[in-house]
């Protein structure tokens, strides 16, 4: 895939699924803004790009601050002159506990992030790409928890429902002018993130036997297809959530016994009730 002479904005680029999709569109010939607040990993990746021959350009910002997520765009068109592609991945899981103990304060932090300050992406991000005049892409990320709901994880769920709603209604009202929106949502995704929620790389290795293809995924699974919606390859594809889950939503969900032996379909002992609290946090 070649992106040679497109420039792209990706938030959340400093770790997890946004750091791999820096690298991916990066590698594409694409120039790339990319944001987050890890100032220190951030230069780091930049200064490898850099080794390589890249253009890429890293903005340290906190998105949850709007007069800071203001300027990102304007930013970007400070340093590359153009606007094509968006991936707007910035976001956190919140507390996890049940809806009548979770708190405002949490509820608040989490739509701050993973709602407003998209809201805020989104808005510029059109913005500049109606004042080209050549269309564009963006993607927002999403997850499975906007579709299915995870015990605990109320405030995040709703969150990202919240991002489908947003990346549709951008969709229908600026497709005539060949700008694409569409979300990427997925599972349970190999990142530091889903390491604190569950607990370390042992606790995601017993997360692979529910997933139909046996394995969770890693944040190149999202890049490459974050970096297919960018591209002209995907050129009828708007207003849509892509899912990228192992094939875990496309199945049943199956009874299982309380019995640690009861056999599974493998034969290898049922998983815990706990192991079905799949897929909250992604990037």
């Amino acid at each position: 895939m070649d992106l040679t002479g497109k420039v792209a904005l990706i938030t959340g680029g400093t770790s997890g699924i946004g750091q791999a999709t820096v690298y991916r569109i990066s590698r594409t010939s694409a120039k790339v803004v990319f944001v987050g607040r890890d100032e220190e990993n951030g230069r780091l990746i930049e200064a490898e790009l850099e080794d390589e021959g890249r253009d890429a350009f890293f903005l340290r910002a906190d998105l949850s601050v709007p007069d800071e997520a203001r300027e990102v765009v304007a930013e970007t068109i400070h340093v590359f002159g153009r606007l094509d592609y968006a991936f707007n991945n910035a976001g956190i899981s919140g507390s996890n506990r049940p809806l009548a103990e979770q708190s405002e304060a949490n509820f608040d932090e989490v739509f701050q992030i993973n709602v407003k300050s998209l809201f805020i992406m989104m808005q510029h991000e059109i913005h500049q790409m109606l004042v080209q005049g050549r269309g564009g892409s963006i993607v927002n990320m999403a997850s499975v928890g906007s579709m299915l709901a995870t015990p605990g994880a109320s405030i995040y769920v709703a969150s990202k429902h919240a991002v489908i709603g947003l990346t549709k209604s951008a969709a229908i009202e600026y497709g005539p002018q060949g700008i694409r929106v569409n979300a990427v949502s997925p599972g349970s995704i190999r990142t530091e993130m889903l390491r604190e929620v569950f607990g370390g790389d042992d606790a995601l290795n017993r997360l692979e036997a529910i997933h139909p293809i046996r394995r969770i995924g890693i944040p190149d699974d999202v890049a490459n297809a974050v970096a297919w919606l960018f591209s002209d390859q995907s050129s009828y594809y708007t207003g849509q959530s892509l899912v990228l889950d192992g094939g875990l939503t496309a199945q049943r969900p199956m009874a299982q016994s309380r019995q640690s032996d009861a056999p599974d379909r493998q034969g290898s002992g049922a998983q815990s009730s706990d192991s079905l609290m799949l897929s909250r946090p992604t990037s």
